[in-house]
């Protein structure tokens, strides 16, 4: 049936967070069952024990007092006396079998929700309710019980016939010993009864999850539209990201009004730099290429920044150097040269074109960024580390 709807796939982590908010989950009650009658079980010599000794002691403390003043008062003394003389040695009884329910339900998951307990219309519909009845579930749980019922019933049958022999002799045992040899009869009965139970559980919790699982599976394509929405549709993911690259791209370009050259190669780079006295050396306050860097010459001529050709330069700059990247010590000469320069030329007019040094420094072959990165990160903890000495 999954395969004719093509629903082939396991269901995504948030499939099952949604199923589980909604109550699909895989859960069997036989579990919580077995499990608090296994502890019952474990608990019960003990609590035998204590029932035993409260009654004794109940009756001795008692009895003289009954014997020499046999009235009602005394008897209803008694009375009042016998809830107490029971029910606190029976308590870790209670007390086990509850927290073994709560362990066999627990381990089952435990997923919080109040949707089950919302009408639904759907519940009280004859259909539903006649799919509910003759359903594959209602198969399962009538071949569950009639295997229970069966599993059981050949536990307690086997175990009754190796209890018949010693409780056919004993005429020729002592009243104690008959009943230790019955008690422990039943004390086993009760754990092959409860483990047999537990393991049949565990097969109706697997069949559960299977069910359920099958239940959640999805398609191909719910599993890419799930994807979609959980993580964006492409296009829209690619439009917001060139909006975010052109909202960079035009704050990158505000910047260039405030650089103090702009260094190009002649017109396929260009790389605008800025200095600060007081924040270290020349930072790149804009670059690019092609288009990008046409737009920043026609900037910088808008706003009247030096424009500087200088091939070898530009292209170190543009190569080694990120936006807001302090020029590297390498090209510290180079770029004074270059300030110099534009320093003596003065501020050019609206309509200049790019200038050209009469001499250049030579530029020297850097490596790329992240050796430059790692070497400025270096430097600087070594100027810490004096700075702390």
């Amino acid at each position: 049936m999954a395969d004719n709807d093509g629903k082939t796939e396991d269901p995504t982590p948030k499939k099952l967070r949604e199923a589980h908010k909604e109550g699909q989950v895989p859960r069997t009650p036989d579990l919580a069952t077995w499990f608090a009658i296994a502890a019952a079980a474990a608990t019960l010599p003990m609590s035998c024990s204590l029932l035993s000794e409260s009654f004794t002691r109940l009756l001795r403390g008692r009895l003289a007092e009954i014997v020499a003043d046999p009235t009602p008062v005394q008897a209803l003394g008694v009375l009042t006396e016998l809830p107490r003389a029971v029910l606190v040695p029976l308590a870790p009884v209670g007390l086990a079998a509850m927290a073994g329910a709560l362990i066999g339900t627990a381990g089952q998951g435990v997923y919080l929700t109040g949707k089950t307990l919302k009408p639904k219309m759907s519940r009280m519909s004859p259909k539903q309710g006649f799919q509910r009845m003759f359903g594959k579930r209602a198969l399962w749980e009538a071949v569950k019980a009639l295997i229970k019922v069966i599993t059981i019933g050949i536990v307690v049958y086997v175990l009754s016939r190796s209890m018949i022999p010693s409780l056919v002799g004993a005429g020729l045992m002592p009243i104690s010993t008959v009943l230790n040899h019955t008690w422990d009869g039943i004390e086993t009965l009760l754990w092959a009864t409860a483990l047999t139970g537990v393991v049949l559980a565990g097969a109706d919790y697997a069949f559960q999850r299977r069910t359920v699982m099958k239940q959640l599976r999805m398609t191909p394509r719910e599993i890419k539209d799930e994807m979609r929405q959980t993580e964006g549709d492409p296009l829209i993911k690619s439009a917001i990201r060139a909006r975010q690259m052109a909202m960079s791209r035009n704050r990158m370009l505000q910047s260039v009004s405030t650089a103090d050259v702009v260094v190009v190669n002649p017109t396929h780079l260009a790389v605008a730099l800025k200095y600060e006295r007081g924040r270290g050396a020349p930072r790149v306050v804009a670059k690019g290429s092609g288009s990008l860097a046409a737009k920043i010459r026609e900037r910088a001529r808008e706003h009247r920044v030096p424009v500087v050709e200088d091939r070898s330069l530009a292209r170190t700059l543009y190569r080694v150097c990120d936006l807001d990247d302090e020029i590297p010590a390498e090209l510290y000469l180079a770029v004074a040269r270059v300030l110099a320069f534009i320093m003596a030329a003065g501020r050019p007019s609206a309509t200049a074109g790019a200038r050209r040094p009469m001499s250049s420094t030579p530029v020297p072959d850097l490596p790329k960024k992240s050796v430059l990165r790692a070497r400025r990160a270096q430097e600087e903890r070594k100027s810490r580390r004096a700075s702390h000495k």
